[in-house]
């Protein structure tokens, strides 16, 4: 049974930083990219960042670039998000995703399995 549990989430003031970290489990985690995707109150699921299968290649929203980075420990079966120079409009519950392939991935139908998600509120 595939299982992804997001954790780091929290309050925090504008400039500042958190860190998430994904725990995955139930398939091959290295054989697999993972992506985080955030869900602001009122608004679509987007995409925030992904990172392929070795690591190697990792793409970001604009709106993110330069402030966020994404890696992962396959040894751990676990995704991490860096998130620097936090804004207001970052507020949101942030979701991790397992990929279908091992590409990495900006599009949510190229995801089979979600977490719950974790409350990311940045304050001005």
């Amino acid at each position: 049974q595939v299982h992804l549990k997001e954790s780091g989430g929290g309050l925090v003031q504008a400039g500042g930083s958190l860190r998430l970290s994904c725990a995955a489990s139930g398939r091959t985690f290295s054989s697999y990219a993972m992506g985080w995707f955030r869900q602001a109150p009122e608004k679509e699921r987007e995409f925030v960042a992904t990172i392929n299968w070795n690591g190697v290649i990792t793409l970001y929203a604009d709106s993110v670039k330069g402030r966020f980075t994404i890696s992962r420990d396959n040894a751990e079966n676990t995704v991490y998000l860096q998130m620097n120079s936090l804004k207001p409009e970052d507020t949101a519950v942030y979701y991790c995703a397992w990929a279908r392939g091992q590409g990495a991935a900006v599009s949510t139908p190229l995801y089979d399995d979600w977490g719950q998600g974790t409350q990311v509120t940045v304050s001005s």
